[in-house]
């Protein structure tokens, strides 16, 4: 039995999800997003780290699913998110948690069944495979998704 957490990582607005791998059985435990409205960005990063340091100290996952960090147009907000990825990394390496990282065409054409599908599409696909009653909000819904990827690719 594994422990998964999901991160989609962002320096506003970091989603996660945590679920479990009982053999072939995907259970969902909890997710939600880690927001950080203050301008200061080292203490947006700060609040990241630490926040996912109480969600692995809390529910005890055996792997971190990331997504990757891919280049956007704008420089700044690609680097901006490579931080906050950064400080889920660290805070997951010293907890001592295995960390793969996911494309996030991998994990459309994984849970979505199409490299190119839409938000929507991945947020009801999420629902559907863990049996959930309501559509999760985006970024926690992306972190899910992270997760049920790497449940799907790595874990047996």
């Amino acid at each position: 039995m594994s422990i998964i957490l999901g991160i989609d990582p962002g320096s506003r607005i970091t989603g996660y999800g945590l679920i479990k791998k009982n053999k072939d059985k995907l259970i969902y435990i909890n997710s939600g997003c880690i927001e950080t409205k203050i301008k200061d960005f080292p203490m947006r990063l700060k609040i990241i780290y630490s926040k996912i340091s109480d969600i692995i100290n809390t529910f005890k996952p055996t792997d971190c699913a990331i997504e990757k960090v891919f280049i956007a147009r704008n420089i700044n907000s690609a680097l901006k998110l490579s931080y906050a990825s950064s400080a889920v990394i660290i805070s997951a390496i010293n907890h001592n948690l295995s960390i793969f990282e996911y494309s996030n065409t991998k994990i459309k054409l994984v849970v979505g069944g199409i490299g190119i599908a839409k938000k929507i599409h991945i947020q009801n696909m999420v629902r559907i495979i863990l049996h959930l009653s309501d559509i999760p909000n985006q970024d926690a819904a992306d972190a899910l998704a992270v997760a049920i990827t790497h449940s799907r690719i790595i874990i047996n």
